[in-house]
């Protein structure tokens, strides 16, 4: 039996994103991606046939009077300003949840910035994300990356904490109690999504219940490691490949059960593709 993960694949943002793209090109020769529209080679390479073309925000000086898609990770206010100047169009496809974690991260930077405290994101340095929330603090955010960083953190300041949007909740819960071990002088913001919490319940109990897990994700997806490594938590059979091509009918030997899932920047063809070619080796059904 094959089954894939109801609950895999791109996200609301993602989505969203990768529409307003697919509109924009269905009447215009190009369009130009302020970074990849998603981490996941194959998915850039079909939209890149349809003419997207991904760009950095130092290619934004040459691209004056064009259009640019600001990806949903976000931009920090620097890449507006800079659109602004160059007559630049902007199709902002911001996540609305990363939106309103900029907002709320700009206000408490605000509120610090008047009493001597501190904003200290979990996540990803150098993640788009991240460069759009610590742009929202004029760069003075703290990120820390995991629990073994908690010393870089001031406490003898107050503590605003917050995490990037798709970072894991149990790793986020147990950075947060050792924060408050330390002080009671810190604010916790819950801005993990919502969506992306829930597939992290949901997909541990997928991993538990299959002999193989196949999870399909580009390797520079930063939501990919986070599920990839939740699956090989509780599913030590969990094998990582970028597409079908990279199957090896050897993970399946035994295997009654093969359960297929991806991170929020796989699409839902990458998985039905998988589940195909593995039908095709004649060891299992497609379920």
């Amino acid at each position: 039996m094959v089954e894939i993960d109801p609950y895999s694949g791109f996200c609301n943002g993602v989505v969203r994103a990768i529409d307003k793209a697919e509109a924009y090109l269905a009447g215009h020769s190009h369009l130009y991606s302020l970074g990849a529209i998603v981490h996941n080679t194959d998915e850039i390479r079909r939209l890149e046939e349809k003419g997207l073309r991904i760009i950095n925000s130092s290619d934004m000086e040459h691209l004056a009077g064009e259009t640019v898609l600001v990806r949903a990770h976000g931009e920090p206010p620097a890449t507006y300003a800079l659109a602004a100047r160059m007559g630049i169009t902007l199709i902002d496809c911001t996540c609305p949840v990363v939106l309103k974690l900029q907002e709320r991260i700009e206000k408490a930077y605000r509120e610090c910035d008047a009493t001597g405290g501190t904003v200290v994101i979990f996540g990803k340095r150098g993640h788009a994300e991240v460069n759009g929330l610590v742009g929202r603090t004029e760069g003075h955010a703290l990120v820390i990356e995991d629990i073994a960083e908690i010393s870089k953190i001031d406490f003898s300041r107050h503590i605003e904490r917050f995490s990037q949007t798709t970072k894991d909740p149990d790793q986020y819960q147990a950075l947060c109690e050792a924060c408050m071990a330390r002080t009671s002088d810190i604010t916790i913001h819950n801005t993990i999504c919502h969506t992306v919490a829930e597939r992290h319940r949901r997909l541990a109990e997928f991993a538990s219940s299959h002999d193989v897990i196949l999870f399909v994700s580009g390797r520079d997806s930063s939501n990919g490691k986070v599920l990839e490594a939740l699956c090989r938590q509780y599913n030590p059979r969990t094998y990582w490949v970028e597409n079908v091509d990279m199957l090896d009918k050897g993970w399946l030997e035994g295997a009654a059960s093969i359960g297929i899932c991806g991170a929020t920047s796989t699409p839902r063809w990458q998985l039905e593709q998988l589940a195909a070619g593995i039908s095709q080796c004649g060891q299992v059904d497609l379920q």
